[in-house]
Parts: structure tokens; C-alpha cells; sequence
């Protein structure tokens, strides 16, 4: 098996790992008041690991395998870095009113700095980076759709969940706030 192919695995587990982790850490800090999941996450995990088996499987094949495969590797691996950076810093800014799940902490207060100055989920961008990242650095074309259609299903519904908790929990103060911002992408979306 190619050394990079067992680079990305490798990368992608302990990202993996970091993210259990934080779920696992975060979970006794904050005191949930209210919860609004509706079964996101788990839908969210799913889509997931269905997108990284379609997209290992066939990067692991030479069907829709690209040359310069140093050039795709090189860009996946950055968009991935990049992802992982915005990942962390979205973390670093909500501290305790970050959680996993779809809910309300105690004493619950809407951030608008940072990253949420702009787009209202950074986190899932960060995310949607690194499975973009992922399986452009597999070099094969199939990888890319394979991967980013299921996870984007996923993000996009999860949004739509948390959103609408998110209006419900805060009313006006949140609708203001989509008005000034894009879900994920400045300017765009």
C-alpha cells in the first residue's frame, strides 16, 4: 500500500480520535438546560462513515485515479490543516457553549465574535474542510463526490435542526443575527 494512502488513514483516525476525545471531554463541563438533536448526530455519524468507506474504498482502487498525485496529496493535505484550524479556533470561541448535540447550556449567551462574526457554523466549515481535504489527498476524482455528498447531506440537515432550536431558544436575538450572517460561507451561503 502507498505511504500516503497510510498517511491519510492514519490522519484521518486521529482526527477522528481528537473528536471522540473532545466529545468525551466536553460532556460533564457543560450543563445542558434544553436539547433540540432530534437524532442530527447521529444521522450526522452515519453520513459520515458511509462517505469516508465510499471514498477510502474506491481512492484505495485505481478507478478514477489521477495523475500528479503529489499535487492533489500536497493540496488535500492543506485544506485539511486548514479545516482542522478552523475547526479548533470555532472550539476555542464558544468555550462551555460548545457541545456536540444540539442544545442550550446554562447561562447560554449567542457569540458573535471571532469566526460567528461572519458565518454562523465555522465548526462544521472546519469539518467540511477536512473531509474535502481527505479525499482530494487520495488523488481520485470519484473520491471527492463520494465523500462530500453524503457528509454535505448531513451538514446541511444538521444546520437546518440547529437553526431552527437555535430561533426557537433565543427568538429575535438569533434572527438578527442570520440576517448579518451566512451559514457557512461569507458572503455566500
Amino acid at each position: 500500500m502507498d505511504m500516503k494512502i497510510i498517511i491519510i488513514i492514519g490522519f484521518s483516525y486521529l482526527y477522528g480520535f481528537f473528536e471522540v476525545f473532545m466529545n468525551l471531554r466536553q460532556g460533564g463541563k457543560s450543563i445542558v438546560t434544553t436539547s433540540g438533536d432530534k437524532g442530527s448526530l447521529w444521522l450526522l455519524y452515519i453520513l459520515i462513515t458511509v462517505g469516508c468507506a465510499l471514498s477510502f474504498s474506491i481512492g484505495a482502487t485505481k478507478t478514477g485515479g489521477m495523475d500528479h498525485w503529489d499535487a492533489f496529496f500536497a493540496a488535500g493535505v492543506v485544506l485539511t490543516v486548514m479545516g482542522l484550524i478552523i475547526r479548533i479556533l470555532s472550539m476555542l470561541t464558544l468555550k462551555q457553549y460548545f457541545t456536540y448535540s444540539v442544545s442550550q447550556v446554562e447561562n447560554h449567551e449567542l457569540i458573535e465574535t471571532g469566526l460567528y462574526k461572519t458565518i454562523r457554523h465555522p465548526g462544521y466549515l472546519g469539518q467540511l474542510m477536512i473531509f474535502a481535504g481527505l479525499s482530494t489527498s487520495l488523488s481520485n476524482w470519484l473520491s471527492v463526490p463520494l465523500m462530500m455528498i453524503p457528509i454535505s447531506i448531513g451538514y446541511i440537515h444538521r444546520i437546518k435542526v440547529e437553526e431552527r432550536f437555535m430561533i426557537e431558544q433565543m427568538g429575535e436575538n438569533y434572527l438578527n443575527y442570520q440576517k448579518r450572517t451566512k451559514r457557512l460561507f461569507p458572503m455566500i451561503y
